[in-house]
């Protein structure tokens, strides 16, 4: 029994000029997706515009949302966004980080997002405020999006006494995820040491900050590609920003990238944030800082792009708009051919899909009727031109409309 067909919709995988109708059922799964469907249910009707099952934001920060205009500025070169942030932390109440947090997972879900895994500070400065706001939206938002938590530890583990009972309490209330920063502990590698650690024990997947700097030296995903080996879990370990991959030769590069590939470690790039702290030790021939994620595709590594920080001081702007974040990716890597274009929308949606390890993703039948309608023809048109998506469906239900705009002559 079909309850409602999203009719003439293009698909990304096929051909040109195709259109289909989507049948979605009382369950709130496909239930069909056929050229024509026999109008015997509710229509909304796509216009010929591309379908894809919702975009998948793989790292974002919703705990530390909208806080730049509560941070004191700092010096170009010194800018250090933790320095900037954990003054903040001991004033945060409960209800202040679901606020903020609230509002960027509509700007989220308004921009076409229904996948998320949001990253979630714990440590004696913000205690376990921040992970009891963004946990008590999870059920809240569940109506149209999904949402896993990672919690991880900012401000160092080995060196911050207390983290590691929080973390631990974290992953006792249900935390499926377990995250690193080990760039700002005084024992990098017993961090990572630790966060392997509690994630064998607890049966959870691992999502490490990892790789920033000026340098390409002193990089830690060799010990992350080891543990990983090590402990088997190839598959269930993601590094992100990795933009010290900017600072080598494509060979070298390509070399890592065949590594990590047969390891089973995935890479999410963030380019808004990656590109806005990265070379700030110079004045001129700045260095960009962005992780060629294309190029680690091409030898074997999944790979997603995402936004990290919203109006914070690690990334003082964005509206939530995981396409514009591909574009702009596009842009820093001067990307200009469909199938490269193309790979990027993939980085948005099929690729994440996979580096979350999402069984039920997909435009199939017998999958959740999640989709999402975007105002263009083609994958690589939408990351061209930053098209606006228009409506998203959550199992089967539409949870949000943009009127595309009018000429009014």
């Amino acid at each position: 029994m079909i309850d409602l067909i999203v009719s003439n919709v293009r698909l990304a995988d096929a051909l040109a000029g195709e259109t289909f109708d989507i049948g979605i059922g009382g369950d709130g799964r496909i239930a069909a997706i056929e050229r024509r469907l026999a109008r015997e249910a509710k229509v909304y009707d796509a216009e010929g515009r591309l379908a894809c099952a919702g975009l998948i934001e793989t790292h974002i920060h919703l705990d530390k949302s909208r806080i730049i205009d509560r941070c004191t500025p700092q010096p170009r070169r010194e800018l250090s966004p933790v320095k900037g942030v954990a003054p903040l932390k001991a004033a945060m109440s409960a209800e202040d980080v679901r606020a903020r947090a609230e509002r960027t997972l509509q700007q989220c879900i308004l921009h076409g997002t229904t996948r998320m895994r949001t990253q979630v500070e714990v440590d004696p400065g913000i205690g376990m405020r921040g992970f009891e706001a963004v946990q008590s939206l999870v059920a809240d938002y569940n109506w149209a999006i999904d949402i896993e938590l990672c919690v991880f530890p900012q401000e160092g583990l080995t060196n911050y006494p207390g983290t590691d009972d929080l973390l631990v309490e974290a992953l006792k209330r249900g935390a499926r995820v377990i995250g690193g920063a080990p760039r700002y502990d005084t024992d990098p590698a017993g961090q990572i040491e630790r966060i392997f650690a509690l994630a064998r024990e607890f049966d959870v997947d691992i999502d490490v900050h990892l790789d920033v700097g000026h340098t390409p030296e002193a990089m830690n995903v060799h010990l992350v590609r080891d543990l990983t080996e090590r402990y088997g879990r190839g598959g269930r370990v993601v590094v992100g920003h990795m933009a010290k991959l900017s600072l080598l030769p494509p060979d070298q590069v390509a070399q890592l990238a065949r590594r990590l590939a047969d390891a089973g470690i995935a890479v999410t790039v963030l380019p808004a944030t990656d590109l806005f702290l990265m070379g700030r030790d110079q004045d001129h021939s700045v260095r960009r800082g962005v992780a060629d994620a294309n190029l680690l595709i091409e030898n074997g590594v999944n790979c997603s792009l995402s936004s990290n920080n919203v109006l914070n001081p690690a990334t003082p702007y964005g509206d939530c708009s995981l396409i514009r974040m591909a574009n702009l990716y596009a842009n820093v890597l001067q990307l200009d051919r469909p199938a490269q274009l193309r790979e990027c929308f993939h980085m948005l949606t099929n690729r994440s899909a996979r580096l979350l390890n999402l069984r039920d993703y997909g435009l199939h039948v017998g999958l959740p009727a999640d989709i999402v309608i975007i105002n263009a023809q083609t994958p690589e048109h939408a990351v061209a031109e930053i098209s606006q998506p228009v409506a998203a469906f959550k199992r089967g239900r539409q949870t949000m409309e943009w009127r595309p705009p009018t000429l009014l002559r």
